[in-house]
């Protein structure tokens, strides 16, 4: 069976109100209160967004997302009620999307998951919605959908980044942020863009966006620390320059 969300958390309580207030809003979702029923559920089951505490009783909730993100890519936010950033960019170092403080209104955070499943639903296959992506897939001689970007390529239909000859995927969050630059390449980019439309919230902070960049330059540049392609504009956000 396919749920839109499931929600892991130890706080029983909470994990089956924030369902019930789910599934009563028309987002069908369910709950699991540790990692061997989380990890049961998805013997049988899908979902499309998952959302993950960090505390799950003797488990850990960095652990299963480690577990997951080595068998699935489906997105995972975190909700804690740790609010130290040792905590933020661990989680999102490991594999996170995004990082949700508690206590939160579970009004805000319906609207915020609506939004985000309705990106991430959308965007299932990479290639949709791409003002980039031109042509037909199918076809051999097509090639409108691989973009030079530095020394690698972009292949937008499956949103992979090719480094000699290798393949390096890209994560949802870290697919969307870099066609929305190379869309918007050699303009500076600020951060309150970014959250609008690249997470569709106003409740996303700089520590998620500055791990996702980290993580897209890994990917991209040759000297992540030195980057050439995706700039910081201190105080302000990014630019992507390239003369391609």
């Amino acid at each position: 069976m396919h749920y839109r969300v499931l929600i892991v958390d130890d706080e029983q309580e909470l994990s089956e109100y924030t369902s019930k207030y789910f599934n009563m809003s028309g987002v069908s979702a369910t709950y699991a209160t540790d990692m061997k029923s989380a990890l049961a559920f998805f013997e049988e089951n899908t979902c499309s967004l998952m959302l993950l505490d960090i505390n799950l009783g003797e488990d850990s909730g960095f652990e299963l997302c480690q577990i997951i993100r080595q068998k699935m890519n489906v997105p995972i936010f975190f909700i804690s009620a740790r609010q130290a950033e040792d905590d933020m960019l661990l989680a999102l170092s490991i594999g996170g999307d995004d990082y949700i403080c508690k206590p939160y209104s579970l009004s805000v955070l319906l609207a915020k998951v609506k939004v985000a499943l309705k990106r991430y639903e959308e965007g299932k296959d990479p290639s949709s919605g791409n003002a980039l992506s031109k042509g037909d897939p199918s076809s051999e001689k097509d090639t409108s959908h691989l973009v030079k970007l530095g020394s690698v390529t972009v292949d937008l239909h499956r949103a992979v980044v090719i480094r000699q000859d290798k393949e390096i995927p890209l994560k949802a969050m870290e697919f969307r942020l870099l066609v929305y630059m190379l869309n918007n390449r050699n303009r500076i980019i600020k951060k309150e863009e970014f959250f609008e439309k690249i997470w569709g919230s106003e409740f996303v902070g700089d520590v998620t966006l500055n791990v996702h960049i980290r993580h897209l330059r890994e990917k991209i540049e040759e000297d992540p620390g030195n980057p050439i392609l995706i700039k910081t504009v201190w105080g302000t956000g990014f630019i992507l320059e390239e003369n391609n």
